[in-house]
């Protein structure tokens, strides 16, 4: 994150003192298009300054006999920021670091610019692994956990570079000066990162996601003839991850070359990656795993599809509400279906689909765009 120290001085924009060398503020451009611009003092770096590196990122902080000395912090070329305690030059004490959004995604302490100790790693979608990292600051340990968006449920126990070997499940039992503890549940079974592929869906098909189980359900729906749908367990807040839409990986191509009675449980995670509940997993007696899958469409949805990286599953999307929910609500999401392409090639979509979209546009006098 420093200029590298074998660096020469080629430009020097400022005042020097009687011996040619940076006296007071000045910009000094290295050979290696690194530029310095800050206070100096006889030729060493002191008071505010700041690196400008060759490759878009910076370092702003306070120097002292040419080290920086206390906060600091620096930009990434993308926007991330990492704002860190300098001991000497380097990185020594607490640091939290913030990605492109502004989110955090790291909280911890640092030791010769390597984490150590305990640390936090945040995801956007509200998990996060918590545990002591290695001696090369990875979280890599027999007591790691990764902890669901509710900060309470949790999995405890082997972890490598923060992917799950294998783990129990646990409850947050208390969060006192940020380090939580941790209560094992009796009986529970083990967790391990289970990434699907394109034909195996879950080694453990038949085991359910803890934080998933505790907040929704599977039966009938309330929508005819769109057969099983999802329903909350309980009242629940906007905002809340509710289930979780795993499946066997194909991609866009598979997707598109395919009749479209085949893509009834397809959605898309990235611009390579589809996933996909086929037969006969779409049937809970075979595949129970995950369940947003189940979730059915309306045009004024209580929930949305959203991206999660899963502890077991791996990137993957997720239902969260839009609204608060009620128990026993449906919960339903916008299958986003292209209406507009439709107008010439006829809506590709189920009976039930097209029958809510009669009912909609009756209501509405309008096409809507694509939910």
């Amino acid at each position: 994150m420093d200029s590298d120290d074998e660096n020469v001085e080629e430009v020097v924009e400022g005042p020097l003192d009687e011996d040619g060398q940076p006296h007071g503020f000045c910009t000094v451009t290295y050979s290696s298009s690194d530029r310095f611009e800050g206070h100096f003092t006889h030729g060493e770096k002191n008071g505010k300054g700041k690196f400008f590196f060759f490759d878009g990122s910076t370092l702003e902080g306070f120097y002292v006999d040419d080290a920086l000395q206390g906060q600091g912090v620096y930009t990434y070329e993308d926007g991330a920021i990492l704002n860190g305690t300098y001991v000497d030059g380097e990185l020594n004490g607490p640091a939290q670091e913030l990605d492109g959004e502004g989110r955090l995604v790291f909280k911890g302490q640092y030791k010769d610019n390597i984490r150590c100790g305990e640390c936090w790693v945040y995801y956007p979608d509200g998990g996060c692994v918590f545990g002591e990292v290695n001696d090369d600051g990875e979280m890599t340990g027999d007591s790691i956990a990764y902890i669901y968006p509710d900060s309470r449920t949790a999995l405890h126990g082997s972890f490598v570079d923060g992917e799950l070997i294998k783990a129990r499940l646990a409850t947050v039992t208390s969060n006192q000066a940020g380090r939580p503890r941790f209560e094992i549940a009796p009986n529970s079974p083990l967790y391990s990162y289970d990434k699907s592929t394109s034909t195996c869906i879950a080694t453990h098909a038949l085991l359910p996601d803890p934080y998933e189980n505790q907040r929704v359900f599977v039966m009938d729906s309330t929508i005819k003839g769109a057969g099983q749908g999802l329903f909350a367990k309980m009242d629940t807040e906007a905002d809340t991850v509710m289930a979780f839409y795993n499946g066997v990986r194909i991609t866009h191509t598979e997707v598109d070359s395919r009749d479209w009675a085949l893509n009834g449980n397809t959605i898309s995670v990235d611009e390579d990656t589809v996933i996909d509940v086929p037969p006969p997993w779409d049937q809970t007696d075979r595949y129970c795993a995950s369940l947003g899958h189940k979730a059915n469409h309306s045009f004024a949805p209580n929930c949305k599809y959203d991206t999660f990286v899963h502890p077991r599953f791996g990137p993957i999307k997720c239902i969260r509400t839009l609204t608060a929910v009620q128990k026993d609500d449906e919960l339903t999401v916008a299958y986003g279906y292209n209406h507009q392409s439709a107008e010439k090639n006829g809506l590709e979509a189920p009976d039930w689909y097209k029958r809510e979209l009669e009912v909609f546009q009756q209501k509405e006098g309008g096409t809507p765009s694509g939910q």
